[in-house]
Formats: structure tokens, C-alpha cells, sequence
């Protein structure tokens, strides 16, 4: 069986609609990690992924009956891309049958290639049934996203470019698994001609189909898949790629959301390219499996494998890429509820970085705040965590708490009965380190705060929403106070979202 997949790597056709992708140098990337790591740049293929090397070739082979008949696929998107480019230059009618989940990105690609598109379902596999059902009733040929030889073959090309481009002998080569198609082309032609390179898969951890499979010893059914890195959540990888990963692949690693937006952020530092997350996956595994064996001096290459990225997804990678990297810490506090308690919390922390800071009046004796605060490392948020129960402080680590980082962190606030003449200022003030700590000395403690949002976005100015208990006799005296903060402020005291949900 290598033999033939050697055979038809080195003979795929695939250039007719693809390209040989660059193999770059990742300097930033490798200084940090003591490697030289090289990144193989499939995001700049037509359609933005590597799938169009697999569909191609496969369609390619198609007999005239079979071309006559039309094609039909499943895929989450850049399969599908691949299928309707490939349809298109060879005079081919497709559909293809894409999860409800798709990012309108793809869809919309898809059809540019004016192929028919149908959404079913919620995965690729929901879909993956629809177009078997549609295959059997119209008679199309089906062309499988990865458990097909010629599609696992035309993936395979992207190694022997390998081979040709890599500046020295390669140690590590770190694939994206989804289906099993990408790695299983590329681990059985580097293991047959370089067996010494060590192949590392890399999925996320809500999307394991492989690493589970591998570790049951069968082909396993996932009862559900994240939808993050759409482009490889697949509840079943295939028979032909699961022998060849169980024979080939050396290792997989899985690595969660915040660790793929970290990854996402790395890869858009070294050449400003957006890729998606499936796309980061391999950087995402480079990064966790060298500081998990203590790699260095090594030669890796990672397969930077699509692009297909829907810009509204980028807030939620930009939210929580800090995590990913340990530079932010998240917690649940509790402080005393008086006058200066928020200035006291900031000077036990010193010159560390408050990046986020989301508090409402609840009682009147102490506050439960959810604080961000940066770090620089993983060590960091124990460090923290006993600084501040040392000094008494109530604490909740919040770093693997799903919960409150994609929902609560949003939700803390609300209408509180205990709140007495309160007014609502939105502060601008230059961003740097010790920016929130020095707006937190100005206001000195001389008005109770009743509510407190602060997130730092990385902008230039830091934006800070605070209710403050003002009472009637004191307004004259507040007005002055503010006039000499030297803060730009909007009063938003009647402000009608304010009015509807906070007071």
C-alpha cells in the first residue's frame, strides 16, 4: 500500500489548479521557542486552503460516465471550495452539501464557483448523510473530503514539496487532523522516503475524533464536535486514513480555544495574514508540545493549512488569544464594599497590568469583582492568587472556567436596589502600564462607586465606564472634581440603555 500512495503522490494531478506554496521562516515564532520553525503557506492556494490539491486530483480521475453524471460532496467549506474549483475548470456540474454552521465566507465562495450549495445540519457529518441520500437518488459521483486514495494522495503533495523546500533535514512536522486526509498523504510519503522525521497530528480538544480513535484502537464515533475550528470537526475520521495515521503518525497533541487564538495571533504577527482556526492548528501543537518535552534546536515544520476566516469571529480570537498565551489571568474577587476599596486592590497588585475589571453594588458590606490581570506566564497565576489570599482577599481562579469567560464576563452587572443617587460617566484616558491604578488614585476614594467596567483592548486609549453615588449636596463640588481629573468623560447618566438595564 505505500508503494502506491508514493506512486501516486509523485504522479497526482494537482497543478492545474494549485500552486507550490512557499515554505517560510517563522523568526519570530522561532526565537521564542529555541526552533527554527517553518511555516508551509497552504492559505495561499486559489481557494485558501490545501483541499483543492485532494479534490482536484481525485476529480481529475474521473472516468467520462462519471464526469457526465456530475459530482456531489459534504464538507464544511474548504473541501467544497476545492470541489467547485475543480468542477469548474475541468466543465462539471457540483453540489455540494454544506452544515447550516458554515461561515458565509465559504458559502459564498462556493458559489462564486457556481456550484449548487445545500445546508443541512449542524456538522459535516449531519451533512455527510444528506449528500450519501442525494447521491443515491440522482446517481452524482461522490467525491469524500478525505477517506478516498486519489484525495489522500493529492494532499500528499504538499510533502514531497516539502522535502524539496526545507532548508536542512526536518525533525518535526506538525499537520492539522480533521478527517485524516492531510496528514495521512503527507505522514506515508515523509515516513517512506525520510522515516526519522517525526509526524505530529494536532486537534482540538472538543474535536478529537483521531486522537481517540487511535487511542481505542477503532474508528470512534464523537456524539458531538466543536464548531470553532469548523474546518476539521468531523465526529468519524475515515477507514483508509485511520490505518495510515495508526501506522505513520508518531504522536497527536490536542490543544484547546485559547490556545489556537494564541496561535492565530502568532501567525498574524510574523506575516499579517488572518488564517482560521484549523489554519493555526499546527502552530497551536508546535508551541504546547515543545514546551511540554523541552524541545530545542530543532528543524519543524508546521502545514498552515486554510485562511478561510469570517471577520466577525476575529473579536472572539482578539478576546481570548491573551489567555492562550498565559498574559492574562482571570478572577473572581471579593473586596470590602467602602470608599477606596477598588485603589487599595490595584496598589496589592503594583505595576501589574488590570486588564479587565467588571464590578455592580450588590450589598453593602463587600464586592465581587471579575478582574483580568496580565501576566507573563503560566506561574504567574499562582503567584497571584496567593498574593492575594494572603492579604486576605477571597479569591476564585477563573482561567479554565468556560462559563465565565464567554459568557459571565459579559453579564456581571445589572440593577442594583441598594444604589442612591447614581451617576454614569464614560472616562478616556492614554493607555499604558499603571493607567488604571493612577485614574483609580485621582478619584481617590472621596465618592462610594457603584459600578465599574474596564477592558483593555490594546487600543491607545483606555475606556472605563463608573457609576458613582453623588448626593445632592455634593454635586457642585463632584462637578468640580471632574473638571480637574483631567479626563475626557461623557455624562451617560440618562442614557436610555442605561436607564433599561443597570438602574
Amino acid at each position: 500500500m505505500p508503494n502506491f500512495y508514493i506512486e501516486a503522490i509523485d504522479h497526482a494531478r494537482v497543478y492545474d489548479v494549485a500552486v507550490e506554496t512557499p515554505l517560510e521562516l517563522a523568526p519570530k515564532l522561532s526565537g521564542r521557542l529555541h526552533n527554527e520553525i517553518l511555516i508551509k503557506r497552504e492559505d495561499l492556494q486559489p481557494v485558501f486552503s490545501f483541499k483543492c490539491r485532494g479534490a482536484y486530483n481525485k476529480i481529475a480521475h474521473l472516468s467520462e460516465e462519471e464526469k457526465q453524471r456530475g459530482i456531489i460532496c459534504a464538507s464544511a467549506g474548504n473541501h467544497a471550495q476545492g470541489v467547485a474549483l475543480a468542477a469548474k475548470k475541468l466543465g462539471i456540474k457540483a453540489t455540494i452539501v454544506m452544515p447550516k454552521t458554515t461561515p458565509d465566507i465559504k458559502i459564498k465562495a462556493v458559489e462564486s464557483h457556481k456550484a449548487e450549495v445545500i445546508l443541512h445540519g449542524d456538522s459535516y457529518s449531519d451533512a455527510g448523510v444528506h449528500a450519501q441520500q442525494l447521491r443515491a437518488e440522482s446517481g452524482m459521483t461522490y467525491i469524500h473530503p478525505y477517506d478516498d486514495p486519489l484525495v489522500i494522495a493529492g494532499q500528499g503533495t504538499i510533502a514531497s514539496e516539502l522535502l524539496r523546500q526545507a532548508p536542512g533535514d526536518l525533525d518535526y512536522v506538525f499537520v492539522p487532523i480533521g478527517g485524516g486526509g492531510l496528514i495521512a498523504g503527507i505522514a506515508t510519503y515523509l515516513k517512506s522516503i525520510s522515516p526519522d522525521i517525526r509526524i505530529i497530528g494536532v486537534e482540538p480538544v472538543d474535536s478529537a475524533a483521531m486522537h481517540d480513535s487511535v487511542k481505542a484502537g477503532e474508528r470512534v464515533i464523537l456524539d458531538q464536535v466543536g464548531i470553532f475550528a469548523d474546518g476539521v470537526a468531523v465526529k468519524q475520521v475515515g477507514e483508509f486514513t485511520f490505518e495510515l495515521v495508526k501506522q505513520y503518525v508518531d504522536d497527536i497533541i490536542l490543544v484547546d480555544t485559547d490556545e489556537l487564538c494564541a496561535a492565530i495571533k502568532d501567525i498574524y504577527d510574523e506575516n499579517r495574514t488572518i488564517v482560521e482556526p484549523a489554519g493555526a492548528l499546527s502552530i497551536a501543537g508546535i508551541k504546547k508540545y515543545v514546551r511540554q518535552h523541552q524541545i530545542r534546536g530543532k528543524l519543524i515544520a508546521a502545514i498552515n493549512s486554510g485562511a478561510n476566516m469570517n471577520f466577525d469571529r476575529l473579536r472572539h480570537v482578539a478576546e481570548r488569544s491573551e489567555m492562550g498565551e498565559k498574559r492574562e489571568a482571570l478572577f473572581a474577587v471579593t473586596i470590602p464594599e467602602k470608599p477606596g476599596s477598588f485603589l487599595s486592590f490595584c496598589q496589592l497588585l503594583g505595576q501589574r497590568a488590570i486588564t479587565e475589571f467588571n464590578y455592580r453594588l450588590s450589598t453593602r458590606d463587600i464586592a465581587h469583582v471579575f478582574v483580568g490581570i496580565g501576566t507573563k506566564s503560566v506561574e504567574d497565576y499562582s503567584q497571584i492568587e496567593a498574593l492575594l489570599t494572603q492579604h486576605g482577599y477571597p479569591v476564585t481562579n477563573l482561567n479554565d472556567n468556560e462559563l465565565a469567560k464567554l459568557h459571565v464576563r459579559h453579564m456581571v452587572g445589572g440593577k442594583s436596589p441598594l444604589v442612591t443617587s447614581e451617576q454614569l460617566y464614560r472616562f478616556e484616558f492614554p493607555e499604558r502600564p499603571g493607567a488604571l491604578l493612577d485614574f483609580l488614585s485621582k478619584l481617590a476614594g472621596r465618592w462610594n462607586i457603584s459600578l465599574f467596567h474596564y477592558r483593555n483592548h490594546g487600543a491607545d486609549f483606555g475606556r472605563v465606564l463608573v457609576g458613582i453615588e453623588v448626593s445632592e449636596q455634593d454635586q457642585q463640588m463632584f462637578n468640580e472634581y471632574l473638571k480637574q481629573l483631567g479626563f475626557a468623560y461623557v455624562n451617560e447618566t440618562e442614557n436610555p440603555a442605561y436607564h433599561q438595564f443597570l438602574n
